[in-house]
């Protein structure tokens, strides 16, 4: 399903000179067998990346006003495009997270390093934050919508989307 997840425990089993664990055999069928559930959940928020990060910023400013307002760090359309761009690169590679079933893209490639990039900038983390709560759960609603996905209890899956929101909000505050 994932080469990320498959090639890290194979990575890591070759490091120690051993073979591969049931147990990590057992973690690596449960990440195949839950594709198809991981698929429908990045494809539904994929398809409404435009109206989460929307929705989010929308209650953001509306929570928050000073940001919009004149001197605010959303003020202007080139901040406020800003902002948006950078919650909606939070969000794909939230995605590609769920999608691979590990944060270290998440980390590697969006996180690390933004919090200090925030400092410099002046931009408020724990605004950023807010906003990022806030698509989460704009994409968990979405990612739990029963209608037209694959069948099966997905809240171990929802759980694993929302620690990937978690984990974001609390790089950046």
């Amino acid at each position: 399903m994932t080469l990320d997840a498959f090639a890290k425990v194979v990575s890591q089993a070759d490091s120690r000179g051993a073979y591969l664990t049931s147990s990590q055999l057992d973690a690596l069928n449960a990440l195949v067998a839950d594709g198809s559930k991981r698929i429908d959940v990045v494809n539904r928020i994929t398809g409404s990346s435009s109206a989460i990060v929307a929705s989010a910023a929308r209650a953001l400013f509306a929570e928050q006003p000073a940001l919009i307002a004149p001197g605010g760090n959303a003020y202007t359309n080139r901040r406020m495009a800003a902002c948006l761009r950078d919650m909606e690169i939070i969000l794909r590679y939230v995605t590609y997270a769920v999608f691979a079933g590990d944060s270290s893209i998440l980390d590697d490639r969006c996180l690390n390093g933004l919090r200090e990039t925030y400092l410099a900038l002046g931009t408020p983390g724990a605004s950023v934050a807010v906003g990022v709560q806030k698509m989460k759960d704009a994409a968990i609603a979405i990612a739990n919508d029963p209608n037209g996905i694959t069948r099966g209890d997905c809240s171990s899956l929802i759980a694993e989307l929302g620690s990937y929101f978690d984990r974001a909000a609390a790089a950046v505050a």
